[in-house]
């Protein structure tokens, strides 16, 4: 079995728990630590396992702050074949009641999570925290790595396949046909298709 296929099967089997509860705006949320925790038992039934890493981007453009890119991946025990897929996430050194290390710390986790989302194909439609606004009135603008937290598998399809090396397009597209396929038109798979 090559590890698109094992990836295939896990993004089908794989449920994310929300173990988190914000009391503030009242929702269920999940971690980084969550989905981990999660992934375990797929390491021994599949011969995978998983890492998530990160990289600090000082200057990503005029007038932008800090930035972190994080890199969750699955590599394969039986060969050197690995699959992975990214999330940027921008460091708010302004955000109000937070110092220095609680703003990376935060942008640290929002990373890590949705670049384990990406990479498992994680719907986070019904998840309060992709459309919650801390109280600040505003969302945060998705970058290409990181895709707009709605309903909408499609762009995150698009992102994922955007983020994925030339060889491995191919294994992925099937890995989201076969869990989204159903979900869109024929023409969506056909835009999808150009991306291989």
């Amino acid at each position: 079995m090559t590890l698109g296929e094992k990836l295939s099967l896990i993004q089908q089997e794989f449920k994310a728990q929300k173990s988190r509860f914000n009391s503030f705006a009242k929702y269920n949320f999940r971690s980084a630590e969550d989905i981990l925790e999660g992934l375990k038992p797929f390491n021994k039934k599949y011969g995978v396992y998983f890492t998530v890493s990160e990289k600090l981007v000082t200057s990503f453009d005029e007038g932008s702050g800090p930035m972190i890119n994080s890199t969750a991946t699955i590599y394969d025990t039986q060969s050197d074949a690995s699959i992975e897929a990214t999330a940027v996430v921008g460091v708010d050194l302004a955000q109000k009641g937070m110092q220095v290390p609680q703003a990376f710390g935060s942008a640290s986790s929002y990373g890590k999570k949705y670049a384990l989302g990406n990479l498992l194909l994680i719907d986070d439609t019904a998840d309060a925290d992709a459309t919650n606004t801390h109280g600040k009135g505003t969302t945060a603008t998705p970058t290409a790595s990181a895709p707009a937290k709605k309903d909408d598998s499609f762009q995150q399809s698009i992102d994922y396949l955007k983020s994925t090396p030339d060889d491995k397009k191919g294994a992925v597209l099937q890995m989201i046909l076969d869990k989204y396929g159903n979900k869109f038109s024929p023409k969506q798979v056909e835009a999808l298709k150009k991306f291989v």
